[in-house]
């Protein structure tokens, strides 16, 4: 394991993203976890906090197609000890704020609002325009005292107008009003320079691979 990965954090952040999209919560697999998605492309994903030999001899086991292995490390290294049926995929970012969120104050422009709505633990924000076209939306969830930032997303036209910080900093606000202020997001390298402007860290390299069909 390149870097002390918290096997904790990850079944925490595991949780809040499936209570996030509605999923089975995950389950122990050996040093890892496992969740049932039961999408057509993503049957199946298992997470492990370092690569060891559990994800190594699992890796062996699989032949099926789209079903996800997902390690703290880095593509080089998981590559170099699966079986070549195995795909990588666009590098993901584990990345941790374990603080109040650094931003400037950004106020929300007149041309749009906010919308609220709560399931399963998880608080929902929207940003629309004033005919309800959906400019941008962000979800977080609370797990014990991890605060879990999931689908973070702006739509193309409605980028560059400070929508994603100002989301960011409404559903911290959420998390602080329940005194937690240790944050946790996986990002794509895309979304990875936003969440370092808001003071976010690499906590690790996270590598998924995949059978294709």
């Amino acid at each position: 394991m390149e870097k002390n990965v918290s096997s904790e954090i990850i079944e925490k952040w595991l949780k809040g993203w499936t209570l996030s999209r509605e999923l089975p919560l995950p389950i122990k697999y050996k040093s890892g976890f496992k969740v049932d998605v039961g999408f057509e492309k993503q049957r199946t994903r298992y997470v492990f906090p370092e690569l060891n030999d559990d994800l190594i001899q699992l890796s062996k086991s699989i032949h099926e197609p789209w079903i996800f292995l997902k390690v703290c490390t880095s593509p080089d290294k998981l590559k170099s000890v699966i079986p070549e049926k195995w795909i990588i995929q666009p590098q993901g970012y584990m990345l941790a704020c374990f603080h109040p969120m650094n931003a400037r104050n950004v106020s929300l422009s007149t041309d749009y609002r906010l919308e609220l709505a709560e399931y399963n633990s998880t608080s929902v924000i929207r940003i629309v325009t004033l005919t309800g076209e959906l400019a941008s939306i962000g979800r977080v969830v609370l797990v014990d005292d991890l605060a879990v930032y999931d689908r973070i997303l702006t739509e193309s036209n409605h980028k560059r107008k400070g929508l994603a910080t100002f989301l960011m900093k409404e559903l911290e606000k959420i998390a602080l009003s329940k005194g937690i202020s240790n944050n946790f997001l996986v990002a794509t390298e895309e979304g990875k320079s936003l969440y370092e402007s808001l003071g976010w860290k690499v906590y690790s390299l996270y590598t998924s691979v995949v059978i294709p069909d």
